[in-house]
């Protein structure tokens, strides 16, 4: 990945700090995620969920160490993919039988985009978000130490990149829409980033990771 320019650097936005509040969040009481992100803008909007067979997914949050900016690790998935096709999302996927949510996200992100786990550092995961496409979510948050390489599978990523984390945990950045489900008004995030539009899912656990932080 290129470098960007830091964008308002300060230490607020490292990786190091991220780290501490994140240890500190995990710690605590974290909440579900009906208190966090689109679920805090559609009440009643898990009702919808009760008779779903979720499967249960993590995906890693990968807050990369750079000065006093970090920068978080995006991918962009195929047009062919069945679910979630030619969205911004983060490195992850279905956890296998007997996974916890940190080795399938770590796995997943060797596989996706050939980041080895050797330069992921594991703080821990956030309380799992349901989805209305079936999935069960676990965020698992993450510093990653420079010096990596990637090497994209090209049946499941089309490109990667990073953007600043002061960008994404600054709220002036998270404009909402809406649209129709079914029969329901779903309001939720988006944060266009150069020429990336992150919305849906992805967007909603960015969100969640402010709130949550940095709020």
């Amino acid at each position: 990945m290129k470098p960007h320019p830091a964008l308002s650097g300060s230490p607020r936005y490292s990786a190091e700090e991220f780290r501490r509040r994140a240890e500190m969040h995990i710690a605590g009481t974290p909440g579900d995620f009906l208190q966090y992100g689109d679920y805090k803008l559609n009440a009643g909007a898990e009702l919808s969920l009760d008779n779903m067979d979720l499967k249960d997914a993590a995906v890693l949050i990968g807050v990369v160490e750079q000065d006093d900016d970090a920068r978080v690790i995006f991918t962009q998935r195929t047009s062919t993919l069945r679910k979630h096709s030619g969205q911004i999302a983060f490195p992850g996927g279905k956890l296998d039988s007997g996974e916890t949510p940190e080795s399938a996200a770590l796995r997943e992100a060797e596989e996706e985009i050939g980041l080895a786990r050797h330069f992921v550092d594991v703080i821990g995961h956030l309380p799992s978000i349901p989805v209305m496409s079936g999935f069960r979510i676990t965020p698992v948050l993450a510093t990653v130490r420079a010096g990596f390489e990637l090497t994209l599978n090209p049946d499941e990523v089309e490109f990667v990149f990073d953007a600043p984390l002061s960008f994404l945990m600054n709220p002036a950045n998270h404009s909402r829409e809406r649209r129709k489900f079914g029969e329901r008004e779903w309001y939720y995030y988006v944060m266009p980033y150069e020429d990336r539009r992150i919305w849906g899912i992805t967007a909603g656990i960015v969100r969640s990771v402010y709130e949550r932080l940095y709020e």
